[in-house]
């Protein structure tokens, strides 16, 4: 952990509006990159006290409702590279801090909107999350098992996926490009985007017809015997994903796998009997034992681990995967930079009139 901004955006300076879920997210994806995100806490705002989704950035109470506040923001934003806000839409134009006031006061800005319907729409007013955002785009359809109720998918594919690391690419592009044209603009970042374009790839096997809209009926939602997790004799799990040739020649070899009906690998008509056959052999041994079979071979295998013993898996410890913060266990920064690495700072309370003195030399 260090004080100083290390990364490829060192220099980069982005305002965050406090808010929860993908705002936070990308501007700590920023941060974690060198940027210099200061961010905007409401005085008394429930946001104020979320110090682990706040790390990396000076953190400013700031009452938006105060006319002299919202000058200040705004001589704060004539200093940035981009914005981030995570409201419905209007909010922000009826607190003084829109797109057109901002961008008139600060022409290069990138002004990032985050929000899970876009900026219209005939939903975009509505309340939402997540798993609504996802649910419209044919996401939440497709996961989870065929007899049974869609399984949500955490809020990763929403939120974090098709929200968070859209709006960053976005930022990253139009930050670029205002280097280039002198000409900041608005990034509409929404969710439901964010979740169809992460389909892409199954809307192509769909239109070309290798694709099924019941579930568990495909390559890669638990309908091939040779895509899944299994469980296994103590009750655990482990996944494999021995797609090709070789690896599912190999999956055979090291899970005794000869009944001749796993020849036919690509037949769909037998993938149900073979998951069963598979299921079986699986729960003939603890996951230890199968990772001492399978782990690090080209089965395509890999225990299936909770949030602890990910924690204590020797790869992601030798990779450094994660980090301690003030004593709490977390996720490091990604990707990894080999002549500009990422670091992790903390948390510091900072005075808008500053950080607003500081941008402006």
């Amino acid at each position: 952990m260090t004080a100083e901004a290390t990364g490829p955006l060192k220099g980069v300076r982005i305002v965050e509006f406090a808010g929860i879920g993908p705002g936070p997210f990308a501007a700590g994806m920023l941060g974690d990159m060198g940027a210099d995100v200061i961010r905007l806490d409401r005085v008394g705002s429930r946001f104020t006290a979320q110090k682990f989704s706040a790390r990396g950035r000076r953190v400013v109470d700031v009452d938006l409702k105060d006319p002299q506040a919202i000058e200040n923001v705004l001589k704060l934003l004539e200093g940035a590279d981009a914005l981030i806000e995570g409201f419905r839409p209007g909010v922000m134009e009826r607190l003084g801090l829109g797109p057109d006031v901002v961008l008139a006061r600060n022409p290069k800005l990138v002004y990032g909107r985050m929000t899970g319907w876009g900026q219209e729409g005939p939903l975009a007013h509505a309340a939402g999350h997540d798993i609504n955002y996802i649910s419209i785009t044919g996401a939440l359809a497709a996961i989870g098992p065929k007899d049974g109720r869609p399984a949500a998918p955490l809020n990763l594919v929403g939120d974090f996926g098709g929200g968070a690391l859209y709006l960053v690419a976005g930022i990253l592009a139009g930050i670029i490009s205002a280097r280039a044209t002198g000409r900041g603009q608005v990034v509409d970042a929404a969710m439901c985007d964010g979740a169809v374009s992460l389909m892409s790839m199954f809307y192509e096997f769909a239109a070309s017809g290798a694709w099924k809209e019941e579930r568990e009926s495909n390559l890669l939602d638990g309908g091939a015997h040779f895509y899944g997790a299994y469980e296994t004799k103590d009750g655990k799990y482990v996944s494999i994903g021995s797609i090709e040739p070789q690896f599912y020649a190999l999956l055979r070899e090291k899970a005794g796998l000869t009944d001749a009906d796993f020849d036919a690998q690509m037949d769909q008509s037998k993938w149900p009997a073979l998951r069963e056959k598979i299921a079986a052999v699986f729960r003939t041994k603890t996951r230890d034992e199968w990772n001492a079979i399978m782990e690090g071979t080209d089965v395509c295998y890999a225990p299936v681990l909770t949030m602890s013993e990910a924690m204590e898996n020797a790869h992601l410890k030798a990779r450094k995967t994660f980090v301690e913060v003030d004593g709490v266990v977390q996720p490091a920064p990604a990707p990894r930079f080999s002549a500009t690495p990422s670091s992790v700072r903390k948390v510091s309370a900072a005075k808008l009139a500053d950080v607003v003195a500081e941008w402006s030399k």
